[in-house]
């Protein structure tokens, strides 16, 4: 994996911790969603007109993702509405790199060669890891358990989708403008079903949480899309789930989490993994 790819994974891998831990953090974990979505569309779409319309080839990619973007970020509210940050995460993010490189092998084509799929396993492992010390000082609320898990299958299906529609669309943040524009009016209209208009009162807070995690999740999307216009759609995907370690170090620095022996152990896991996938 080039060098220039790697850090703008990385960095996308912080970015998706950061609007994680956001909604994590506030009391109505539905209207949260609902903000950082409209908040990277409200970000998104002053740049429509001065981009490239996605090639036609990619509108199919294109709506399906938003549609199955909707159904993510219900999961994401009802996963840490029980959970913690520290548990669902990982489960959510542990899970889909593995469901990924089976995806992107049989649809398209990409078998992982021997130090990437060994850099997968190494992310994987460090990040089930972490689930599992988790898992273990959790109250273990098991319907957040299955809606974080469910989220893995839902994650690994838009990331196969989108790896595909962002090269078809020849300009990956076109792509992405395009898509959160369209995921926030389709989850809106979710939320107005599941809860009504009296159900959408804006929370104190509303706008630093549309601002902040809308521009998290928009720059985070947006450069693994970039990356997966450039590398394989698996090693990108697995390269991003080091966002558990970065979600690890917010919970010890600003939620006063603890990290002891075996979350370190999981982060060199997933930093040797890291070093598998560029050297692979």
């Amino acid at each position: 994996m080039p060098t220039e790819v790697l850090v703008v994974v990385l960095l996308s891998a912080l970015l998706h911790a950061g609007w994680n831990a956001i909604v994590r953090a506030s009391g109505d974990k539905l209207m949260a969603s609902l903000l950082v979505a409209f908040g990277a569309a409200a970000l998104a779409l002053p740049l429509l007109p001065w981009l490239p319309l996605p090639a036609t080839a990619s509108l199919p990619f294109l709506l399906s993702s938003a549609l199955i973007h909707v159904v993510y970020f219900l999961l994401v509210a009802r996963a840490y509405r029980d959970a913690d940050l520290g548990l669902a995460y990982p489960l959510m993010r542990g899970t889909a790199p593995l469901l990924t490189t089976l995806a992107a092998a049989v649809w398209l084509g990409e078998v992982p060669g021997a130090r990437t799929a060994l850099g997968i396993a190494l992310i994987c492992a460090g990040v089930l890891a972490l689930a599992v010390v988790a898992w273990r000082a959790a109250a273990r609320p098991s319907g957040a358990v299955l809606a974080a898990v469910a989220n893995a299958g839902v994650i690994a299906l838009y990331t196969v989708i989108d790896g595909q529609g962002v090269r078809l669309a020849g300009h990956a943040l076109a792509y992405s403008a395009w898509l959160f524009v369209l995921t926030a009016l389709l989850l809106l209209g979710a939320a107005l079903l599941w809860r009504g208009p009296a159900g959408l009162r804006l929370p104190a807070g509303a706008r630093r949480v549309m601002l902040l995690g809308g521009a998290g999740t928009l720059g985070a999307y947006s450069l693994v899309l970039w990356a997966m216009a450039r590398a394989p759609v698996a090693g990108v995907a697995a390269l991003r789930e080091t966002s558990i370690v970065f979600a690890a170090l917010i919970g010890a620095l600003l939620l006063h989490e603890p990290l002891g022996r075996s979350r370190l152990l999981a982060v060199v896991l997933v930093g040797a993994g890291a070093a598998a996938l560029r050297l692979g």
